[in-house]
């Protein structure tokens, strides 16, 4: 289950900085151009947007690479990544991957109660 939380969550982190790199780019876009009306409008709180676009992508990769050795706070760091994702996102079609890749590993991470190693994480 550890390896299978490590693979999901770096895979997960990977897909989130493509979404982050995109949110990112089009709240300067909208800043830097202005809005059009119709078609391209600024978020209500680009702040959020822009932090949540660096850190989730950031805490699922970070989880999923200590699930092995820490897998209680790995699996919690990529619960973390996928309520931020969520939440600054939402559920669509460009982040539901991430979002389930994200969960699923940190449910694997905290579910491997009986690790390889002596001692367990609880």
């Amino acid at each position: 289950m550890r390896n299978a939380a490590l693979i999901l969550g770096v895979i997960a982190g990977i897909a989130g900085m493509f979404v982050g790199f995109f949110s990112y780019g089009y709240t300067a876009a909208i800043e830097h151009w202005g809005e059009i009306e119709g078609l391209a409008v600024q978020v209500s709180d680009v702040d959020m947007i822009r932090t949540i676009s660096v850190l989730a992508p950031m805490l699922a990769i970070a989880g999923g690479a200590m699930a092995r050795a820490r897998a209680l706070w790995g699996g919690v760091l990529l619960i973390l990544s996928a309520g931020g994702m969520y939440h600054a996102f939402g559920f669509n079609v460009f982040t539901m991957f991430p979002i389930a890749f994200a969960a699923t590993a940190g449910l694997l991470a905290v579910a491997a109660g009986k690790p390889d190693q002596e001692r367990a994480h609880f």
